[in-house]
């Protein structure tokens, strides 16, 4: 299953959820309609469990400076059946952005950069393409996904073996998707080559930078943008995906490669602490944090993304959506989704100084961001604007399908021979993905990926065209494998239809 981004007509219903319009003297929430809406979102939340739309979900509501929710429901892994609470952790995914905005507006605060210093003043080895661009491409360039990359570039080498560093250094071989600042892409490794660059003011790398910059400082003691310390919390919810219409752990998701775009873990007793910071300028407990100034900026608008329904524009910050409603009321959200079992939402007011926190380990389908945007519209219009469970239960459903290539599942009925398998045997590579080998055994191909060399079997389909079955985050089904014959009938090259969605699929038979 491939989960792309939370695309365009996805961010637009975000951005449409929590820029509400209210009347323009924009009184208080009304008490009794804040208090209905909560009691509405832990039925919500008890019905989700009840249906089976995921294992576990936590919750946290934050108004002003005080927690007025938090509460868990389900459970945390199905093979154990212990209960989800407000202090259970949980993989944050994409919600993993925002917290990394929050950590750069505290060292723009601090006077260590600004969100237009660039890259190559930075970390002068890394690299885009066109030498014109290396040289001008920002932290703000970044964050905003305005590089150029393309929609998620970089993520298949993570999923193949690639760590951070070889990622980062080989996007300078990805040809852009647009012209520099004219489109946006979400591109993970984009941000994640920001947040290493500005890390690198500190003396610090990025993970322990978070932790001193703002986990430490606002006592958020569950949280890590480590992998391992994940594992390590006791109360963690495993990731679940459905196996034979049932949920079930499989295997827990690593993203330590891309931590400062999807690595964080955190409870929703921890992130209130955080949206309390972010709803008070930057003050938390009386002391100021982050700086009030770069912290506002983040939350501006930079790029369109997309139209909602009503024809309201959706925007990307820093780090954010960022959406307006029809008074202008300031808003900011963002979700996060692993394939391999994570669906989290924040949502904010930042006008009615209100905040919702969902978190859920199940495969995504939409709970947090039904549960997050009805729970908004009820606090603040007294009642949902759009039925949101069927909303976004029709965008996940339709973002999934989208992912799976379906072309080489069925062998044509009139299949040609192949050749015997040492013509298709060698070692190929290109600049992006690096070397593969196809290997003839006594079992038939093989194919090794990556620098631990993954193997996977091909399977004949026609000719001189394999399949193997794809992995990881962004696996996409069956991929084609089809070689180019020279004239003596051995392999020059060999294209790789799981590899090419950015035109970098084929590799040149190698010495």
């Amino acid at each position: 299953m491939v989960l792309r981004h939370l695309g365009f007509g996805l961010a637009a219903f975000l951005v449409a959820a929590t820029g509400v319009a209210l009347a323009a003297e924009r009184e208080p929430l009304p008490p009794a309609q804040l208090q209905k809406a909560l009691d509405t979102l832990a039925t919500e939340a008890k019905q989700a469990i009840a249906d089976d739309r995921t294992p576990g979900i936590a919750i946290a509501v934050v108004h002003g400076d005080a927690v007025i929710f938090a509460e868990g429901f389900g459970v945390r892994n199905v093979l154990t059946g212990e209960p989800v609470d407000p202090d259970t952790v949980f993989q944050l995914a994409s919600v993993s952005k925002p917290i990394g905005s929050t950590v750069i507006s505290g060292l723009v605060g601090d006077g260590k950069l600004t969100w237009d210093t660039r890259l190559m003043d930075l970390t002068p080895g890394f690299a885009m393409q066109e030498p014109w661009v290396t040289s001008q491409v920002t932290l703000r360039d970044l964050y905003a996904h305005r590089s150029g990359l393309p929609d998620h570039a970089g993520d298949l080498l993570e999923d193949y073996g690639y760590d951070r560093e070889a990622v980062l250094r080989r996007l300078r071989f990805q040809p852009p998707l647009t012209s520099f600042r004219s489109g946006y892409a979400y591109t993970n490794f984009g941000i994640t080559a920001a947040a290493v660059a500005a890390a690198s003011t500190t003396g610090m790398d990025w993970e322990a930078l978070s932790e001193k910059r703002l986990y430490e400082p606002l006592g958020m003691t569950s949280t890590s943008s480590r992998y391992a310390d994940f594992m390590a919390e006791p109360n963690r919810a495993a990731g679940h995906i459905r196996v034979d219409g049932k949920w079930a752990f499989v295997e827990q998701r690593q993203p330590d490669a891309q931590s400062p775009a999807g690595g964080v873990s955190s409870s929703v007793n921890d992130l209130t602490r955080w949206v309390r910071l972010l709803v008070n300028d930057g003050m938390f407990e009386g002391k100021q944090v982050i700086a009030a100034a770069p912290l506002d900026e983040a939350h501006l608008p930079v790029m369109i993304t997309g139209y909602a329904p009503n024809g309201t524009p959706s925007f990307y910050g820093l780090g954010w959506n960022v959406g307006y409603g029809g008074d202008a009321r300031h808003s900011i959200s963002h979700s996060g989704a692993f394939a391999m079992g994570a669906g989290t939402t924040v949502n904010i007011s930042l006008d009615d100084r209100l905040g919702v926190i969902v978190l859920t380990n199940g495969a995504p389908v939409g709970v947090s961001e039904a549960l997050a945007n009805a729970f908004m519209d009820n606090a603040i219009l007294g009642a949902p604007r759009y039925p949101w469970r069927e909303v976004f239960t029709g965008i996940f459903a339709q973002m999934a399908a989208d992912g799976i290539s379906h072309k080489f599942d069925t062998p044509p009925a009139d299949a040609g021979p192949a050749a015997a398998d040492m013509a298709y045997a060698g070692n190929f590579a290109n600049e992006f993905y690096g070397p593969i080998e196809v290997v003839a055994g006594a079992d038939g191909l093989e194919l090794l990926i990556g620098p631990n060399r993954r193997s996977f079997r091909l399977a004949h389909f026609d000719r001189d065209t394999f399949t193997f079955a794809t992995i990881g985050e962004n696996a996409s089904g069956l991929s084609g494998v089809s070689f180019a014959l020279d004239g003596a009938g051995k392999a020059r090259s060999v294209w790789i239809e799981a590899f090419d969605k950015s035109g970098l699929g084929t590799f040149a038979r190698t010495p």
